[in-house]
């Protein structure tokens, strides 16, 4: 059985550099950009940097984000990306201090963004707005991109950057055969004829 569970957002990049890129963006977010970018500094490093990591970890705990996955899977992953040259670490900074902080990484001509975070006491600056427009300019005009994947998950503020969604589904497999699936078998048909009386 197969049930839709989630959604990833893309950006086939069709050969656009960052400046054609941004024009087609939300006028809103073009607005934001133009008028914050210049009130920030951002850093993006190709390699893994023991001072970027621990600014990382400070914005992520002070940022709006609930607790996701490992912190020491995250460092370990972001080691073997830099040792790779795939990585991607990106940090915004007001006057010296860090704010945002983005990782993302570049294989096969597709940049995955895989975490980002920044201060909610630095809210009102847009600092995740400004490193972003930095990270898709590094990946669309120095990396060259063809694909850049924001991942799972149909958060909001993905549409404004993201051009099309790609629906992910999940396969329950049953063997009708033994009984001992027949319980969970007619639950699942259950549940699936229940949410289509619920949208029907």
């Amino acid at each position: 059985m197969r049930e839709r569970c989630d959604s990833n957002h893309v950006l086939p990049v069709r050969g656009r550099s960052w400046e054609e890129y941004q024009a087609g963006l939300p006028g809103k977010l073009r607005s934001t950009i133009k008028r914050k970018s210049g009130k920030l500094q951002c850093r993006i490093l190709n390699r893994f940097d023991e001072v970027f990591w621990a600014q990382y970890v400070s914005i992520y705990r002070e940022s709006w984000k609930p607790e996701e996955g490992s912190l020491p899977f995250l460092r370990q992953f972001a080691e073997a990306e830099g040792e790779l040259g795939h990585l991607r670490m990106g940090v915004a900074y007001d006057e010296g201090v860090p704010v945002a902080a983005q990782i993302w990484t570049i294989e096969g001509g597709t940049a995955f963004i895989h975490k980002l975070a920044y201060r909610e006491s630095a809210m009102s600056m847009s600092p995740g707005t400004v490193l972003s427009a930095a990270m898709f300019r590094e990946a669309l005009d120095t990396d060259k991109v063809d694909l850049i994947d924001y991942g799972i998950g149909d958060d909001p503020y993905k549409r404004d950057w993201m051009e099309e969604v790609r629906p992910r589904y999940r396969l329950d497999m049953f063997r009708p055969g033994s009984p001992r699936n027949w319980i969970a078998l007619a639950k699942s048909g259950l549940a699936r004829l229940a949410g289509k009386g619920q949208h029907g």
